[in-house]
């Protein structure tokens, strides 16, 4: 099958982010000439390789749609930063995109944006939102600001410091308590409600 073929077909589909397997049996050819024939669309521009067996069209992606795709099949979510500066809780414009994710921590180079995902335990996962058409999950004000005094307490520096935070008048300080109630652990809860205390939000 010609490479223009395949790329029509593709666009077809319309889907933006993609694996080599869904091609293969979307246009009903092997895996091999799937692939083989995503490489050449790739020397012309028309496709990107985001990983091994993932690809992307270029004009269709969102930067903050590459976090689920790339974590999967582990469950994955725009948190932190990223989701902070979303909500306008802070000015600063994050360098990358961060994400928190039931998979271990990774951080991923891609042309679009580098991808920085962090663990966080199953019980502490959730408050995340669907945001515009490609359905970007995303977390809530409450549960980004929490993500981010969770991982304060990690080895990494990357969420030893909040910058300027500008809370959203809909705050919903009882949602925060719930979610620091999920928290297996006593200290690192303990840590995060000093935290989340210290802000004096009621």
């Amino acid at each position: 099958m010609e490479a223009s073929a395949v790329l029509s077909k593709i666009k077809a589909l319309k889907i933006a982010i993609f694996q080599t397997r869904d091609i293969s049996v979307a246009l009903d050819i092997s895996i091999t000439t799937a692939s083989q024939a995503l490489r050449r669309l790739e020397k012309f521009g028309h496709t990107i390789r985001l990983q091994r067996g993932l690809w992307a069209l270029p004009e269709k992606v969102e930067p903050l749609m590459l976090p689920e795709y790339l974590t999967a099949p582990y469950a994955c979510y725009v948190s932190l930063q990223s989701a902070l500066y979303h909500h306008g809780m802070i000015e600063q414009i994050p360098e990358v995109i961060y994400a928190v994710t039931l998979m271990r921590t990774k951080k991923f180079k891609t042309q679009f944006a580098t991808v920085s995902a962090h663990h966080i335990p199953p019980s502490f996962f959730g408050g995340f939102i669907s945001v515009g058409t490609n359905n970007i999950k995303i977390a809530t004000p409450e549960k980004a600001l929490l993500d981010f005094f969770y991982l304060s307490t990690a080895k990494s520096r990357l969420f030893t410091r909040l910058p300027e935070l500008e809370i959203p008048q809909n705050f919903d300080v009882t949602l925060c308590k719930k979610w620091i109630k999920a928290i297996p652990t006593l200290q690192r809860r303990s840590l995060v409600e000093k935290k989340f205390l210290e802000l004096n939000l009621g």
